[in-house]
C-alpha cells in the first residue's frame, strides 16, 4: 500500500519508483507537450519523463512535502523544462494556471506514502520504527497524527480507523486509546503499535496488526480520498484531446475510486431510457486505455512494495476540446 516515487541519482535514497517504465510509457506520447508529475517524491518519475520530453516540452512537479519540494527546487535548477509547485495534485487546476496553461498531454499520480517519507522514522509513517507519531505529508500544516488522536472523541478514532483502514477492531481500539491517554499521551509510532497489537485479538497472519490502522490515520490526516477525489476531476479537466491520466493505487479504497471515476468518464453520459439524444451526445469524450496493470514479478522480487500497485490509464479522445495551451 505504499508507493515509491524516490529513484534520484543525486538523493540518499535508492529506490526504483513502482512501474516507472511502463507508467511513463502510458503518459507521454507527446515528446513536446506539457505534463504534470502530481506526486514528484523524490524525482523517480520526472526524471524519466523529462528523458523522454524534447527541448520544447514541459513538465510540472507537484507535492505536499517541503522535502520533496527541496529536491524539486534541485531539479528546477538543473533543467529548464522542470517546474515545481508546493502543494496538493487537489489544487492541479491552480498549478497549472500559474504556468500560464490551459490544457496538459498527461497526469500522472502515484499515490500513497513514498519511500523517502516511509523509511525516515522521524516523519512518523511506519510503525516498523521507532519515531514521533506525526504522520503529515505537508509538515507545515497540522494536526499531527498524535495531536489529533489526542484530542478526538472515541467515537471518531473508531470510525476513522474503520473507514479508512477497514480495520474490524475499530472500536476496541480506540477505546484502548483513549483510556490509555488519560494516562499518558500516545506520541511515537512504538506506543501506537504495541497499543493497536494489545486491542486486536485475532491476527493475521503475515500482517502487523497495527497495519490497518496506520493507513486510516496517515489517510485521514492527509485528506489523501478527498484530495484524490478532487485531484482525479482536475486533471481529467485539463487533459488536452490524446492526454492521458495514469494513476498508479497501492490499497483498495484508492483503487475503487480511480476505478469508478475512469469507468463513470469512459462510459459517458448515463441518460434516462426513452430521452432522444444524438449519437454525438451519447458518446464519451475518455477512453480507458488497456487494463488494470500490476508489477511483474521480477519487480516485487525487488521491491516488496510493489506487489499492491495497480496503475489504471484514461485518455481524453475528445476532439472539440481546445488543443495544448501556451507557457
Amino acid at each position: 500500500m505504499t508507493s515509491d516515487r524516490s529513484q534520484d541519482a543525486g538523493a540518499a535514497y535508492s529506490h526504483r519508483s513502482v512501474l516507472l517504465d511502463s507508467a511513463v510509457d502510458y503518459l507521454v506520447n507527446e515528446p513536446d507537450g506539457y505534463y504534470v508529475d502530481g506526486t514528484f517524491g523524490r524525482g523517480g518519475h520526472s526524471r524519466l519523463i523529462l528523458g523522454r520530453l524534447g527541448e520544447s516540452g514541459q513538465l510540472l512537479g507537484i507535492d505536499k512535502d517541503p522535502e520533496a519540494i527541496r529536491a524539486a527546487s534541485e531539479l528546477e535548477a538543473q533543467d529548464r523544462r522542470f517546474r515545481s509547485f508546493h502543494g496538493s495534485f487537489a489544487e492541479l487546476g491552480n498549478a497549472v494556471a500559474a504556468q500560464g496553461w490551459q490544457t496538459v498531454n498527461g497526469v500522472l499520480l502515484d499515490l500513497g506514502v513514498s519511500s523517502p517519507q516511509l523509511d525516515d522514522a522521524s516523519r512518523g509513517f511506519s510503525f516498523m520504527r521507532d519515531g514521533p507519531l506525526d504522520m503529515r505529508m505537508n509538515t507545515e500544516q497540522s494536526p499531527s497524527a498524535a495531536e489529533w488522536l489526542a484530542t478526538a472523541e472515541e467515537s471518531d478514532i473508531a470510525n476513522v480507523i474503520f473507514r479508512y483502514g477497514e480495520e474490524r477492531f475499530s472500536r476496541r481500539i480506540a477505546r484502548l486509546l483513549v483510556e490509555r491517554r488519560q494516562e499518558a499521551p500516545v506520541e511515537t509510532t512504538r506506543q501506537l503499535a504495541e497499543l493497536v497489537s494489545e486491542a486486536v485479538p485475532k491476527k493475521e497472519k503475515h500482517k502487523h496488526p497495527a497495519t490497518r490502522t496506520f493507513q486510516a490515520i496517515r489517510i485521514f490526516i492527509n485528506r489523501e480520498l478527498e484530495d484524490l477525489e478532487v485531484g482525479l476531476k482536475s486533471a481529467a479537466d485539463h487533459l488536452a484531446p490524446g492526454g492521458r491520466l495514469v494513476v498508479i493505487s497501492f490499497h483498495s479504497l484508492e483503487d475503487r475510486l480511480v476505478k469508478r471515476f475512469m469507468r463513470d468518464l469512459a462510459r459517458g453520459p448515463q441518460l434516462p431510457k426513452g430521452v432522444p439524444v444524438t449519437a454525438e451526445q451519447e458518446a464519451s469524450d475518455f477512453r480507458l486505455v488497456g487494463k488494470a496493470s500490476k508489477a511483474g514479478a521480477d519487480e516485487v522480487s525487488d521491491n516488496v512494495r510493489a506487489r499492491s500497485a495497480v496503475m489504471r490509464v484514461l485518455e481524453r479522445t475528445d476532439l472539440r476540446k481546445n488543443s495544448q495551451g501556451s507557457a
